[in-house]
């Protein structure tokens, strides 16, 4: 019988992923940015932008077009200026400034899914999140863990055969091992720590 644990721990262990800045602003809005986009363009933007901006004051100050040129790396730009400064604004009239510890007064901020919620929790307050992206989904089903078609399914489906204390981890390491090993397409199978068990590789003859 298989232990999803001990491979969920196999996953983090080999792929450890660590975040440069905790700031909970920070972490939200580069969030925020990185829907629909490769990391190294949210890690450009969210350089650029706040290089200019310092914190959730100045920005809940500025016009969204203001943001159109830092931020244009991430794709989305008009969308995601808008949605960046009206949560800002939100945060300084309603939580001084702060970013909630709660996941459901974070979805209540304009641009912000299950998803960013949970990075926001786990990544900067340190708590139990199942953060599930396009990774997260992917992975977890060809690796036989669940079987759902939406990412939405997914949270919910691995919450009950995850242990609580791997969920935060997990979600940075699964999206390095998606991007440096179980890659959508041509996936490395045989540099995988979990080739022995994987129900993909057995389906499929000739993987690199």
């Amino acid at each position: 019988m298989r232990n999803f644990n001990k491979e969920a721990k196999i996953i983090i262990e080999n792929y450890p992923y660590y975040h440069e800045n905790t700031d909970p602003y920070v972490v939200l809005v580069s969030t925020v940015l990185s829907q629909r986009t490769k990391d190294e363009n949210t890690d450009k933007a969210t350089k650029q932008l706040f290089s200019v901006f310092k914190d959730v004051f100045e920005i809940s100050k500025v016009n969204p077009e203001s943001l159109y040129d830092l931020i244009k790396p991430a794709g989305m730009f008009k969308q995601k200026s808008e949605r960046i400064v009206k949560l800002s604004k939100i945060l300084v009239n309603k939580y001084n400034g702060n970013v909630p510890n709660d996941l459901e007064k974070l979805l209540e901020l304009p641009g912000v899914g299950r998803k960013t919620a949970n990075i926001v929790l786990y990544v900067s307050f340190g708590l139990n999140a199942m953060a599930v992206d396009t990774h997260v989904h992917r992975i977890s089903n060809r690796l036989g863990w669940i079987s759902t078609k939406k990412p939405e399914d997914s949270e919910f489906a691995l919450m009950k055969i995850i242990n609580k204390d791997l969920w935060g981890p997990l979600n940075g390491s699964m999206v390095a091992f998606g991007q440096k090993t179980c890659r959508p397409k041509k996936p490395l199978c045989s540099k995988c720590p979990l080739n022995f068990i994987c129900p993909f590789l057995k389906l499929n003859k000739n993987p690199e």
